[in-house]
């Protein structure tokens, strides 16, 4: 493609890398991601996502900005109180790059919704904040075929993943077979969360997105990245495919989404 001046200009830092160049931009400009969570992990993969030049984001989340939201969701705004996350989010990022198109998902996602909603993109980042979705995004993801980047926060400590079966990777349930029990890990509600972390595990995400697109680098598929803030530490952990998974093994159970609500 014919970049235009002011593009050159401001992808001029990445045009520069020989990992990325005029080729990689295009790639960028032309990719189409699908964050799930317009929250603490979800507001820095947006931001810097937008910042990048992927050319479309599409955010799904139901809920809207609360006062309580922005010690850590950096996407939204005081003065976006009381506005759905999603539309918050599209403010921020037309602020932020004009390139961009956000396209805005305002529901829950569920098993009637999710292979809809996941057909239009090419990467799934996972940024929720409870168990019944994660496990519903990664076996949407399985049987869509999508390369699915997952984070999770809480209090000082942030876990990092990319999980590619369809490439021959492992995926989430490879590492969690199931969900706890209602009431086994607090939500972020119950037990905190240093803001700042989650601005680490989301951008995080946010460069292991880009990695898959422009595919450069070594990818997270195959590892997990446990941070701990409080000691500064970051160790990962190798996994491989679980051959007794219920759902990427060659003994699967789960056949489709109707175990989901």
């Amino acid at each position: 493609m014919d970049f235009r001046d002011d593009q050159i200009h401001r992808y001029a830092r990445h045009i520069l890398l020989q990992e990325v160049g005029g080729i990689g931009q295009e790639k960028l400009l032309s990719a189409k991601v699908l964050v799930v969570g317009a929250g603490g992990l979800g507001s820095p993969v947006i931001l810097y996502l937008a910042a990048a030049g992927v050319g479309t984001i599409g955010v799904v989340d139901d809920d809207a900005v609360d006062l309580s939201n922005l010690q850590r969701q950096i996407a939204h705004t005081t003065a976006r109180v009381g506005t759905p996350k999603v539309i918050s989010a599209a403010e921020a990022v037309a602020a932020i790059n004009s390139d961009v198109k956000l396209v805005p998902h305002h529901m829950r996602l569920n098993a009637a919704n999710i292979m809809d909603v996941l057909a239009g993109y090419d990467v799934v980042v996972d940024g929720s904040d409870n168990f019944a979705t994660r496990f519903l995004v990664n076996d949407a993801c399985f049987f869509a075929r999508k390369t699915l980047v997952s984070a999770a926060v809480l209090r000082f400590d942030g876990q990092l993943a990319t999980f590619k079966p369809h490439a021959g990777g492992p995926c989430y349930r490879c590492i969690y077979p199931e969900a706890p029990p209602p009431g086994i890990v607090p939500s972020c509600s119950e037990a905190g969360i240093l803001g700042a972390v989650a601005g680490v595990m989301g951008t995080l995400q946010a460069t292991e997105v880009l990695k898959e697109i422009l595919a450069i680098g070594q990818g997270m598929s195959g590892r997990l990245l446990i941070y701990d803030a409080l000691t500064t530490a970051f160790r990962t952990v190798k996994v491989n495919p679980d051959p007794e998974c219920a759902l990427c093994s060659s003994t699967a159970t789960i056949k489709d989404l109707s175990g989901h609500r």
